[in-house]
């Protein structure tokens, strides 16, 4: 009996001792978050991963600049970013390394915990940092030119409006090399993309706003979905305009109920020299699939096999409405593959470009696998009729299967590179 009373002492003391240690630590917790304020701690987060969709008239549907815009959202906030759904980001944390990655960091996520648990105190106004600056709306800066649509488009106030194409003059009498490019829709409540192309500029418009012959020798330059502001290339490379081009914008307009205006433009910021190396845009695509009605998990694969060495620079896979998931996969000529991208969730609300910190060197004859996966199931609270067999269209009803990138050509012979960040196997 001692020696069990001398245990179950020793057992108490322990736990006494652990109810002590948990309170402290608990206290210790209170005790910080009662010291994070909005100026001194969050605004900072704030403004580096959120101002940029977060202000006025921008994409999101809140502004969060100030301590009076953000207080009534704390909660929610906390919320978003703790399940993760904010910043929004849907590649494979264990797949790549990504330039452009807005995730936040665990402490910053803590930060914000703590702060919202605390009560969100707003602190003292001297420890709030400055406001990030945005040019007139522009996320790259001042433009050196912007191209804009001849005139304003009436965007009807429903039915479906089909894509749409218009042609503008750039008017430059000499070739440009850009560095940097931005669309601005003019209304953005109806624009729900837009993809930018440059074309020589003796192709006519035979249909104003129709197709004509505006798909012949087009330049992809870039896009804009719901999400996506600005694209900046990364010194020393940039973007080639050719003199006398013309802008091509292929238009997808949504309606919203009542009769508006769109009159969209875009914005170039020109590099100081020309550049020592050319961006250019490919894609693997797949065109010809038929999705069964009713299958949650349908499989369509597409394929392109590098003819020289390239340095892949980004990736952008697209889908609608049923894209449930996109993967790019580089074979080496060895036989040896590895996953260059995984996106397990994909959501059509939030195209991603995903940029890798350093340009992935995939050698001649390397194929870029990309597999995309479809959800027609009633499951999906996106799939417009899970009854129809679903083919590739333009419209959100219909899909695509596009895995786009952006590349450059090695200017040495390539090795593979990829592998420090990416999932390799041996299949």
């Amino acid at each position: 009996m001692k020696h069990n009373s001398r245990r179950t002492g020793l057992a108490v003391s322990l736990l006494l001792g652990l109810g002590v240690t948990l309170a402290l630590a608990v206290g210790l917790r209170q005790s910080n978050a009662a010291q994070i304020t909005f100026t001194k701690d969050v605004a900072p987060i704030l403004y580096k991963s959120c101002a940029e969709c977060h202000r006025p008239g921008e994409i999101a549907p809140m502004s969060l600049m100030t301590y009076q815009q953000v207080r009534p959202w704390a909660k929610s906030i906390r919320e978003r970013i703790v399940e993760g759904s904010m910043p929004p980001w849907s590649a494979d944390p264990k797949v790549g390394h990504w330039a452009n990655d807005p995730r936040l960091s665990a402490q910053e996520i803590e930060t914000i915990v703590q702060w919202v648990s605390a009560g969100a105190p707003k602190g003292d106004d001297k420890d709030l940092p400055p406001a990030p600056k945005f040019t007139d709306g522009w996320t790259i800066g001042t433009p050196d030119a912007v191209v804009e649509m001849q005139s304003e488009y009436t965007v009807p106030a429903d039915g479906t409006v089909p894509y749409l194409y218009f042609s503008m003059p750039t008017g430059f009498t000499e070739d440009k090399w850009v560095q940097a490019l931005e669309i601005r829709p003019g209304n953005r409540s109806v624009v729900h993309h837009v993809i930018a192309y440059a074309q020589d500029g003796n192709v006519k418009d035979t249909a104003p706003g129709g197709e004509g012959d505006l798909r012949a020798g087009r330049v992809h330059l870039g896009g804009i979905t719901p999400n996506k502001t600005g694209i900046t290339f990364s010194p020393g490379t940039a973007k080639l305009i050719k003199k006398g081009s013309n802008i091509v914008f292929q238009m997808h307009y949504t309606t919203n109920g009542a009769a508006t205006k769109d009159r969209t433009k875009i914005g170039f910021v020109f590099a100081k020299e020309p550049a020592k190396t050319e961006i250019l845009t490919g894609n693997a695509i797949n065109t010809r699939f038929a999705i069964p009605a009713g299958d949650g998990n349908f499989e369509v694969k597409a394929s392109k096999t590098f003819e020289q060495d390239v340095l892949l620079t980004s990736f952008m896979p697209h889908m609608h409405v049923r894209g449930k998931a996109f993967r790019y996969t580089a074979v080496y000529p060895d036989g040896r593959s590895e996953v260059l991208l995984n996106v397990p969730k994909y959501d059509f609300n939030w195209q991603h470009s995903y940029i890798p910190k350093k340009a992935i060197a995939l050698p001649k004859g390397t194929r870029l696998d990309c597999v995309a996966f479809f959800d027609n199931s009633e499951k999906n609270r996106y799939n417009p009729d899970p009854t129809k067999i679903v083919r590739w269209g333009d419209q959100t009803w219909e899909e695509m299967m596009i895995g786009w990138y952006t590349y450059t050509r090695a200017e040495s012979p390539a090795k593979a590179t990829a592998s420090s960040g990416a999932s390799s196997s041996g299949q």
